[in-house]
């Protein structure tokens, strides 16, 4: 389906885990799940400034630039 769909400000990256979209929030400090519809699972709070974003077959992990950290999900 193609279509644009809400999530946080200012998206930065985006993954596939297999079942679902993951999203990072730039502005937000939040990761947005979304289904392969594009329809909204859950916001979930992450460090300060997420950008990268990936999947390792078990985790979502999250690089926070403002913290200098990374979130694991």
């Amino acid at each position: 389906m193609v279509g644009t769909y809400d999530v946080g400000n200012s998206p930065r990256g985006i993954c596939f885990d297999g079942e679902y979209i993951w999203v990072s929030n730039w502005v937000s400090d939040n990761l947005t799940k979304l289904r392969i519809d594009g329809s909204l699972v859950g916001t979930y709070p992450v460090g300060g400034e997420p950008l990268g974003i990936c999947f390792d077959g078990a985790n979502i992990w999250v690089a926070n630039a403002e913290d200098d950290t990374v979130s694991k999900h």
